[in-house]
């Protein structure tokens, strides 16, 4: 299903743009996802903390980055989970994985396990949910009351149904206009300017449709009975104690949900940890791939 060295086809054939790093001989690879509006370069200032130590594969979600626009049809958590059980068929068909989900990245490996139990029971070493929900998303989000939150929710449906939404290619040709709004949702206390550029960069590329059309999915997104399946599985959970979109309690009802797993909070951080603190989380995946590395060679 590979068309070119960049991309990989998705079962329905969806090009996937993906990116790879590391050597090709690693004992075990790291497959990335991305959140909701963002793109596979969210995860490159963690990738290259890894490169020296696994083989990395980073990639764009459906109707994101340079992977193909879809129709909001296809626009599900569901379908993301298939979309990462295809670019571990095409890239990596063999040997343990690390997975490392942010946000939305996170609900797709969640997914992965209701999906491809097989894949998650046979091959999969280690699991990082980074910023990310098993469900509540509708519940006090971007910390606004029922009131406050109806009015935004309605504000965001006449948007969405506009034409200045659904012509528009990007969200913004000016990404700076973005960054205080991105600032406020996005970033925790203090980020450096490296994040606050890259994150409003990628997000100002995102295309309108995608993002009202996994809007739905995110809302519906319920999957506490998923976590069991990772009960086996070394995962570490890491949030931002600032985060406004999966806040602390969406990593907490992870935790209780998958009590074997270790729960790091990074404080002043917000949502987007792996540009926030690349460093830490980095680290934190480093140590699964050790543990993933020598459960491999004590195998062998």
């Amino acid at each position: 299903m590979t068309a070119d060295a960049d991309t990989v086809g998705a079962a329905d054939g969806t090009p996937l743009h993906i990116e790879e790093s590391g050597p090709a001989d690693a004992d075990v690879t790291v497959v990335m996802a991305h959140g909701w509006t963002l793109d596979s370069r969210t995860w490159e200032p963690v990738a290259r903390r890894l490169d020296a130590h696994a083989r990395v594969l980073r990639y764009d979600h459906r109707g994101h980055g340079r992977s193909a626009p879809v129709d909001p049809s296809t626009m599900t958590i569901d379908q993301l989970a298939d979309d990462m059980a295809a670019v571990v068929a095409d890239r990596a068909p063999t040997g343990p994985l690390v997975l490392a989900g942010h946000s939305m990245g996170g609900m797709t490996i969640m997914a992965l396990a209701e999906r491809h139990p097989s894949l998650v029971a046979d091959r999969v070493a280690g699991v990082a949910m980074v910023a990310t929900a098993s469900g509540g998303l509708t519940e006090r989000a971007f910390g606004l009351g029922p009131q406050a939150l109806a009015r935004v929710t309605a504000a965001e449906q006449r948007l969405y149904r506009s034409s200045r939404w659904t012509r528009r290619e990007h969200l913004s040709a000016v990404p700076a206009l973005l960054a205080p709004g991105i600032r406020w949702l996005l970033l925790g206390s203090h980020p450096d300017r490296a994040a606050v550029r890259l994150t409003t960069r990628v997000l100002a590329d995102c295309r309108p449709t995608t993002v009202s059309g996994f809007r739905p999915t995110l809302d519906a997104h319920e999957r506490d009975a998923a976590l069991a399946r990772f009960a086996t599985v070394p995962t570490t959970i890491l949030a931002g104690a600032l985060d406004r979109l999966t806040p602390l309690r969406a990593a907490r009802r992870i935790h209780e949900g998958l009590p074997s797993a270790e729960l790091t909070i990074f404080p002043g951080a917000g949502h987007m940890l792996p540009v926030e603190r690349a460093a830490g989380t980095a680290e934190r995946i480093a140590g699964l791939l050790d543990a993933a590395t020598r459960r491999a060679h004590s195998a062998a």
